[in-house]
């Protein structure tokens, strides 16, 4: 992308070698007179950098630097000045302008300083656009679901997020405890510094502490240069701990440590370093259980615990499942390129059906898995995998509320016909011989339960 360069100065000589310059290094360079002229500029056209004399008529550069500062705070201004006044350039700077080049000058020095001021206003740029999409990813809206225990959580959600509580979310593997753990950092007084995640199960014993504290040179054999660890890299923000449960008994005394004074010292260091951190802690474990089995220090334990949310599985927020899928095909469709645009019922049956022991997770990877395959527009139960239909039919719990007895016959009968057809290649004759019912009947039954028959239920 060409990018554009406003030229600000009255000596009209000047101003168009510098265009002419600036063309020459593959610029688009637009000239303006007097200040008035390039605010008048500004507000019609696109401009990605202010290249401005600090002496001009009427209003000077100055001013003219803090109202682009005020209108287009993108805008990098880069000042020109008389070697007299750079004592002023150099509060110009102070007050917002990204440099300033002195008078005499070489146009390769004009040239290296605008493509620096450009490259820092892309890079401050990418990362405010990567901030909004960070912010909306985990924005509430995106927490999915309307069952009463989801619902719950994003009640708990709302309540935490403008604290500085500790959080300690518990759930199954797979339940969605980062993304919990993001929407509350994402929504909260921290959302501008840093979200940093540590997975403390997937991280050897011996490097876990120098990761979460980092350490000096020399610390031990292989530590060449310091190192910054998670707890400095949050300072401000949050750090989310994945898998608590896993942290080994040594490094839990000295998190208990960092979480009761705010300070801890880096590997091999004797320099204590504050930091202000908000802990969100998580674990698929029962904390309670490992405390009574000196597995997990007590009094860690309720340091961590001091707003609790637990997260339902799946298989006890099925009301959820149907938006789930919904959500995550029309993500998936759009980064796979397809135009895939809903479930038939029998799929939505069979996914309802199914107990989903690895969660949140494993749907998006079924919903995945049936977007590659589905070769029409709404995806049918013969594009599921096949594990939803290999598994024992869900049992009702004790506590489960009365079910719908046509809807579980027709989940059980779908179940049976798509497995029939699986293993008999789609031929619906030998498929009703392994049913033990007349061709005809199948045809009506795969007609009311509006199954689509082909070579992909043998897949």
């Amino acid at each position: 992308m060409t990018h554009t360069i406003l030229v600000v100065d009255d000596e009209t000589r000047l101003a168009d070698v510098l265009t002419a310059a600036l063309e020459d290094f593959g610029y688009r360079a637009i000239a303006a007179e007097s200040a008035t002229d390039a605010l008048a500029i500004l507000d019609r056209e696109r401009i990605d950098l202010v290249l401005t004399d600090l002496r001009l008529p009427g209003m000077d550069g100055r001013t003219l630097m803090r109202e682009v500062r005020r209108r287009w705070p993108d805008i990098p201004v880069v000042m020109i000045t008389a070697f007299a006044a750079v004592r002023d350039a150099v509060e110009l700077v102070k007050e917002g302008a990204f440099d300033y080049i002195a008078k005499p000058f070489e146009i390769d020095d004009v040239a290296a300083t605008i493509g620096r001021a450009l490259r820092l206003s892309e890079v401050v740029r990418d990362n405010e656009r990567l901030r909004t999409e960070l912010e909306g990813r985990y924005s509430f809206e995106n927490l999915i679901g309307n069952s009463p225990p989801f619902r719950r959580v994003i009640e708990q959600v709302t309540e935490v997020c403008e604290t500085r509580a500790t959080v300690m979310l518990n759930g199954e593997s797979g339940t969605g405890k980062e993304v919990v753990a993001r929407a509350i950092h994402f929504n909260s007084p921290r959302r501008k510094r840093p979200f940093v995640a540590v997975n403390c199960a997937a991280i050897p014993e011996a490097l876990l502490e120098s990761e979460l504290f980092g350490h000096v040179k020399g610390a031990f054999t292989g530590a060449l240069a310091n190192r910054v660890g998670r707890f400095a890299a949050a300072d401000g923000g949050t750090l989310f701990l994945d898998e608590i449960g896993d942290m080994p008994i040594a490094i839990q005394a000295k998190l208990l440590r960092v979480i009761q004074e705010r300070s801890f010292e880096p590997v091999g260091g004797n320099q204590s370093q504050t930091v202000d951190v908000r802990i969100i802690a998580a674990t698929h474990k029962d904390l309670r259980q490992a405390v009574a089995g000196n597995q997990f220090r007590e009094d860690l334990y309720y340091r961590l615990n001091v707003f609790p949310i637990q997260l339902p599985a799946l298989r006890e927020r099925r009301e959820d499942i149907a938006i789930l899928a919904a959500h995550f095909l029309r993500l998936l469709a759009e980064s796979v390129g397809k135009r895939v645009i809903g479930f038939t019922p029998g799929a939505l049956s069979a996914m309802s059906g199914y107990a989903w022991p690895g969660n949140i997770r494993e749907l998006q990877n079924c919903v995945e898995r049936a977007v590659i395959v589905a070769k029409s527009p709404t995806i049918d139960a013969p594009d599921l995998p096949r594990d939803l239909f290999d598994a024992p039919a869900r049992q009702r719990e004790p506590d489960d509320p009365p079910t719908d007895l046509d809807a579980e016959l027709e989940h059980i009968e779908r179940r049976f016909i798509i497995e029939a057809l699986r293993r008999t290649d789609g031929k619906q004759v030998l498929a009703a011989q392994l049913l033990g019912i007349a061709e005809r009947s199948l045809w009506h039954r795969i007609k009311k339960l509006d199954i689509k028959v082909n070579r992909r239920v043998a897949e």
